[in-house]
């Protein structure tokens, strides 16, 4: 008995444990790259592509293979001595081995060794692009809890102020120092806020199951992360110039190493389908023995038909291209094509990658700018509420304007959250294009 409540106990602990649980942005991405769906598809890639790999490196080597023949005859059948036709039951039993080697086929062979290396090449890059996408699109979700965590603590605090103002006016009100309208417009404005704090809560949840999807969990109402306090990470990388990151991110970026792996994958192709038009030289090697045996006649024993019929094959075979349909010369021109199509994929990739560094750029800046222009709103807002509040103390200012004024205190505040979050994740983006790790976020 007491080791099955210990076994209750126990299970009700790892349980609360598995609730109580909050993830940290490392937790999230390494989980993400761990189980994404996108990820294990890519390393299944990778690993076919390192099999062609030996299949490549395979048709280097000699093919050998053998056979063996065992087989009956009962009726009709030639004496191997006068070569008459007579009724009697043979056996036969025959075998040999051959091997074969392509001397020269227009280095096909050793473009497509080649190629197959520079496919492993792309297969790593192809993954590490997913992951770092991946890490992004992880980074965004996550921050999207903290900054609904943040609107909410705003929408609380200023709900919490709200309920001090409404007892107090209700003591004024008693007291008829004010008019009942304040008393029904402060409870206007409480009602309100309750409604923006329901609204706040439900982008909370629906927030976390975006995230715990992104995550393929399914356990969505115990999932939380951590409730870190992010401040505006210092940096350096908006003192740098578009051209510096630009430079950096053509190193640390997976988009233009795969453009170029590409084309160098087609220059390959191209040299392959050329090597069709060139002649192949095969040599091969063969060996075989037989044994007969029939009730007729005496036949030599076993192992001395082996010996004796041992015989040995030697081959050269040259095989020239005149005429195939166009087919090869076809493929030959579907290469070229394909060589410039990927030099043209080069071309816009590193116009792409210029042009979001400087949108990122450029979005980097004009965040900063907007929560520095937040903060200063706020601050404002903060001091005009302050002295609308004094005069509202002293009955200088009806409930309405008060309401009013405090009103755009709350939408200043929201709005230095709103910004707050946008400069974080803008610059996480920028930082990424320079080759900083997403997963960095102080």
């Amino acid at each position: 008995m007491k080791k099955l409540i210990f076994i209750v106990f126990a299970f009700l602990s790892i349980t609360t444990q598995a609730q109580d649980k909050k993830w940290t942005l490392q937790e999230c991405v390494n989980y993400a790259l761990d189980n994404n769906i996108s990820v294990k598809q890519s390393e299944l890639d990778l690993q076919n592509a390192d099999l062609n790999k030996k299949d490549a490196f395979g048709n280097f080597l000699p093919t050998l293979n053998a056979s063996t023949t065992h087989s009956w005859n009962i009726g009709l059948n030639q004496d191997p001595v006068t070569f008459d036709a007579v009724n009697s039951t043979t056996r036969n039993l025959s075998g040999g081995v051959s091997s074969g080697v392509n001397i020269y086929n227009g280095l096909r062979n050793l473009n497509q060794l080649r190629r197959s290396n520079l496919e492993i090449l792309a297969g790593q890059y192809q993954l590490d692009n997913i992951k770092d996408n991946m890490s992004l699109n992880v980074a965004n979700a996550f921050l999207q809890i903290l900054f609904n965590k943040e609107q909410l603590k705003v929408l609380q605090a200023q709900q919490e102020i709200t309920q001090q103002e409404l007892q107090r006016t209700n003591d004024l009100v008693e007291a008829g120092s004010l008019p009942r309208g304040d008393l029904l417009e402060i409870q206007a404005t409480i009602a309100t806020q309750e409604q923006q704090v329901v609204v706040a809560e439900n982008a909370i949840s629906l927030s976390k199951i975006s995230l715990a999807q992104l995550l393929l969990l399914e356990d969505y109402e115990t999932f939380d992360i951590v409730d870190n306090d992010y401040e505006v990470p210092p940096t350096a990388i908006l003192n740098e110039s578009p051209k510096t990151i630009i430079a950096k991110a053509k190193e640390a970026r997976y988009d233009i190493k795969i453009a170029e792996n590409n084309s160098e994958i087609a220059a390959y192709n191209l040299k392959i389908a050329k090597g069709a038009l060139q002649p192949t030289l095969r040599g091969s090697y063969s060996f075989g023995t037989n044994y007969f045996k029939s009730q007729l006649f005496d036949t030599p024993e076993f192992t001395d038909q082996v010996s004796d019929n041992k015989s040995h094959g030697f081959s050269l075979s040259l095989s020239i291209p005149i005429f195939n349909g166009f087919s090869v010369r076809n493929n030959v021109k579907r290469s070229e094509i394909n060589v410039l199509s990927t030099q043209y994929q080069l071309k816009q990739a590193n116009l792409d990658l210029e042009t979001n560094v400087y949108q990122a750029y450029n979005d980097a800046k004009g965040a900063l700018k907007a929560y520095e222009a937040a903060l200063k709103t706020e601050a404002a807002r903060r001091e005009a509420f302050n002295y609308s509040q004094e005069r509202y103390n002293v009955g200088m200012l009806n409930a309405f304007d008060f309401s009013q004024s405090k009103n755009r205190l709350e939408n200043a505040e929201s709005e230095v959250v709103r910004t707050k979050y946008d400069y974080i994740f803008k610059l996480k983006v920028l930082e990424f294009y320079f080759g900083i790790p997403i997963t960095a976020l102080n």
